[in-house]
């Protein structure tokens, strides 16, 4: 999957260096999810009442979330959304279909990532 652009919760850390473009999480910012809404696997804004992730978690895995192009250039209804590389839960549980990695690890390589790195998951 190529990474897009990436999100970062600017009120709780800041970005190494690096070429892929971020925007800064608000409070209002969602992801919509719900596969009959116009705006499905895209960003939205509260209020919004369609199923969607919200941004700014307080559990602290979107302090930096990238977005994959997994349903998103070329959308379809129901072939997944919200397809994210963020940061990973204490104890590395498992996500819920996206990517994650500790945050020493996300800022080793960030510096290394610019809209178009194709990522390779070999499972």
């Amino acid at each position: 999957m190529r990474l897009l652009y990436g999100f970062v919760r600017g009120d709780r850390l800041r970005l190494p260096p690096t070429a892929l473009p971020f925007r800064r999480i608000r409070k209002d910012m969602l992801w919509c999810d719900d596969p009959g809404h116009s705006s499905y696997n895209r960003p939205v804004r509260t209020p919004f009442v369609p199923s969607h992730e919200v941004l700014s978690r307080t559990d602290g895995l979107y302090d930096i979330c990238l977005v994959l192009d997994w349903n998103v250039t070329e959308r379809r209804r129901n072939r997944g959304s919200a397809i994210f590389f963020h940061l990973i839960r204490p104890g590395y549980e498992p996500t819920a279909g996206c990517i994650a990695v500790s945050l020493r690890d996300m800022r080793r390589l960030l510096p290394h990532l610019r809209s178009g790195t194709m990522v390779t998951v070999i499972g």
